[in-house]
């Protein structure tokens, strides 16, 4: 079948200005591709940084990085803009959601043909990870690797059809033959032997250990220098600035050989980086990373001619095999040393390498490359026609309801160096009622979920050390127990807490070890956690059970080995479970013989728990509850309507319908995720739907119940009005929700 010629075609990726290499490749690869076929190239760049880069023209669209909403918005800009195809570049860490997940949206409403290059390929991937890159897999139409190793692990990992994989090698750029002699004195180190590494500087690369093998070298070669070109990674300055770099510099120091290293600190255009390329005698690789399936830096100085001492991580042995270059094992900084004193002290060697990998370059450079990219896009549309997707304007019914977007406002509002203020006169907040540990818990599993969703920065950081510190100081370690209520004064009004906050600091503890990368939080969390364990079998009451249970699912996400805790939920369960068998009839299968709040939370810990251990018993009554819960929380109009707390719901009773408390609605959508999870039925993303839609104005007075101006939320729904004010528990309760809504997508993807 034949295809009309490229007209359009879009690039998805990082862009230049962003200083990384997908933005490098993006730039280089729509600019030759432009040159070659003749078609109109566009650019739809991801965004990491507040308002974005200043781009050339060709980009025409800008995707937030973490707005899910506007990668469904660049789909519809790009289905309506006569693309012929899309370019796809692919790398977990550059796309918004759960590894990177959001791009899944964007590539589920396109309705053109989406080739897909693919910089990483993971031969172990996590749950997650497997499930995205599945889906990512499914959603493409090509895919284009530019290793065989990555090639035969799409087909080994993935079940990958061969016929769907196209071998590209990284592109390189077309560089005249200069006289080194003339750069090496452009670079003053005519008189040297110089080593060079180049790209974004981070711990992976590796760098220590050739700053270790110095010593050695210079022994044999005192003229010896080793460059090292290129910027800190932009994202590890936000996260850590430069003490990586301030690292480097100091072990060199330390090393005596501060005059045969040079730190290049910034990011070179590619003239000046082929200039840099040509004045080295060799260049080292030493990626501490086996998996890396593709590195630009080795391809340029590779195809530029260059002698490459490398690490043996995939890329490099595969371009260096058969004696094209010189492998070393990781961290060896023994061998290192060896492998460059062999080399600047035979000189034929060196320079056969240098002439075989600038013949091989060759057929690596952008027009050659180009060519086989052309070919794989037109093979796309070909193979796309027979099945094409009608361009069609999508109803609500055909596409994801839109979410509000995350607004921490009067969250910062509220909290202040001690934790978050207990109530809220309308937004105002009331310092008369001070703190509890129950919002304090709350609040710190928000924080964890902003980072889980890749939403983290130093601001919610430093709300997540807040609230951190008021649990610390509210665990009393000789009874095992928190307290609770903290006046505004700091002084403690109580000296034990309720069961339940004793069950929330706990789920909160568990969260913070089971989702946080944040090191010192997670090992803080985890020493109290252990210390606060035991307390939770103590109890009573039942939904301290099923907040404890909670904590220690998210415990064991991380720990799941740790038979003394998976035992202790086995015994929570078991409570649970005793409880609703003494009690449960057909007409009344529930817990007690009332509703009265927080209801969802003891059917999700049970399908919680009973996914996790395999329990068919524990699933099976948390799933047959929360539909009957869900059949006494839904109104005659088909909206979520809570049981009210203005006199809950006796078994023989009738249900209260007001006041309705946010809570219920969080509780709700989190219980239906979890029921969503255990049985990938579609009915529970509805019911998380129903629940949520109710803080959006679907309730008994059609009225929204947050503040979409600053992210409040209003402290419930009275028979006929709203109650204005945000205090912390409502308002915890719509973030939450709404950060377990979007991560709901994800959800969706896993096995």
């Amino acid at each position: 079948m034949t295809t009309p010629g490229l007209q359009k075609i879009a690039f998805v990726g990082d862009y230049l200005p962003r200083k990384c290499g997908i933005a490098t490749f993006t730039h280089d690869l729509r600019r030759v591709i432009a040159a070659t076929s003749g078609a109109k190239c566009i650019v739809i760049p991801m965004d990491d940084i507040a308002g974005g880069y200043t781009y050339e023209r060709e980009v025409q669209f800008q995707v937030v990085e973490q707005e899910l909403e506007d990668y469904r918005a660049a789909a519809d800009f790009l289905n309506f803009g006569n693309v012929d195809v899309v370019s796809l570049q692919h790398e977990f860490g550059i796309y918004g959601g759960s590894c990177g997940s959001h791009v899944l949206a964007l590539m589920q409403d396109l309705r053109m043909p989406v080739v897909t290059t693919l910089h990483t390929v993971l031969s172990a991937p996590n749950q997650t990870q497997r499930a995205v890159m599945k889906e990512l897999i499914r959603l493409s139409t090509r895919l284009v690797v530019m290793t065989e190793r990555c090639r035969q692990t799409l087909i080994d990992t993935y079940s990958v059809d061969s016929d769907k994989v196209d071998l590209i090698a990284h592109g390189i750029p077309s560089v005249p033959d200069t006289d080194q002699r003339v750069l090496k004195e452009q670079f003053n180190v005519e008189d040297k032997a110089v080593a060079l590494t180049f790209g974004l500087l981070s711990p992976g690369k590796g760098i220590e250990h050739v700053l270790h093998a110095i010593p050695e070298i210079v022994a044999s070669f005192p003229n010896f220098v080793y460059l090292v070109l290129g910027a800190t990674h932009p994202s590890l300055i936000r996260e850590q600035g430069e003490r990586y770099r301030i690292s480097l510099e100091r072990m060199a120091k330390e090393l005596g050989i501060t005059q045969h290293v040079s730190f290049y600190n910034r990011f070179v255009e590619l003239e000046e980086l082929t200039e840099f390329i040509g004045a080295a005698d060799l260049y080292i690789t030493p990626y501490l990373n086996v998996q890396q399936a593709v590195s630009g830096t080795l391809a340029y100085a590779f195809g530029c001619g260059q002698a490459v001492i490398s690490t043996p991580y995939w890329h490099a042995e595969e371009l260096l095999a058969d004696g094209r270059g010189v492998l070393v094992p990781f961290a060896d900084s023994g061998a290192i040393a060896r492998e460059v004193i062999d080399l600047l002290g035979n000189d034929e060697k060196r320079l056969a390498m240098r002439s075989e990998a600038h013949r091989l370059g060759r057929s690596m450079t952008w027009d050659h490359v180009s060519v086989s990219y052309i070919a794989s896009f037109n093979l796309a549309r070909a193979e796309h026609s027979a099945q094409r997707k009608r361009l069609a304007v999508r109803t609500l019914d055909e596409q994801p309801l839109a979410l509000p977007r995350m607004q921490l406002d009067h969250l910062q509002h509220l909290s202040d160096s001690t934790g978050i203020v207990q109530h809220a006169i309308y937004t105002i907040p009331d310092h008369a009622h001070g703190y509890c540990t129950d919002d304090n818990a709350r609040a710190l599993i928000l924080t964890v979920l902003i980072e889980e969703l890749g939403q983290d920065s130093p601001e919610v950081h430093a709300l997540a050390s807040r609230y951190a510190a008021f649990l610390n100081v509210a665990f009393d370690r000789d009874t095992g127990r928190f307290r609770n209520f903290m006046s505004f004064d700091r002084k403690w009004l109580e000296e034990d807490g309720s069961d339940d906050c004793q069950g929330r600091a706990l789920w909160a503890l568990g969260t913070s070890i089971g989702r946080s990368r944040r090191a010192g939080l997670t090992a803080w969390a985890r020493e109290l956690f252990h210390q606060a364990l035991p307390a939770c079998e103590k109890t009573t009451s039942p939904r301290t059970w099923a907040l404890g249970i909670l904590g220690i699912q998210e415990y064991l996400r991380r720990y799941s080995g740790d038979r003394a805790v998976v035992t202790m939920s086995q015994r929570l369960a078991d409570r649970l479970i005793n409880m609703y068998e003494s009690t449960a009839t057909e007409s009344w299968p529930w817990f007690e013989d009332a509703m009265t709040y927080n209801n969802a939370r003891l059917s999700q810990s049970l399908i919680a728990h009973g996914r996790s251990t395999e329990n068919h018993r524990a699933v099976e009554i948390g799933m047959k509850s929360l539909r009957w819960l869900c059949a006494q929380q839904l109104s005659p109009q088909g909206r979520f309507r809570p049981i009210g707390s203005n006199g809950f719901f006796r078994e023989g009773g009738v249900a209260a319908v007001f006041d309705q408390q946010a809570i219920e609605a969080h509780a709700m959508v989190a219980a239906a995720i979890e029921a969503f999870a255990v049985s990938k039925d579609p009915l529970w993303m509805e019911q998380a739907h129903l629940a949520f839609d109710w803080f959006l104005g679907r309730n008994d007075l059609g009225e929204p119940i947050y503040d979409a101006s600053t992210g409040g939320c209003y402290d419930g729904l009275m028979e006929n009005q709203v109650n204005e004010n945000q205090g912390a528990e409502s308002t915890l309760a719509f973030l939450l929700s709404l950060a377990e809504m979007r991560q709901l997508a994800n959800l969706a993807l896993k096995p």
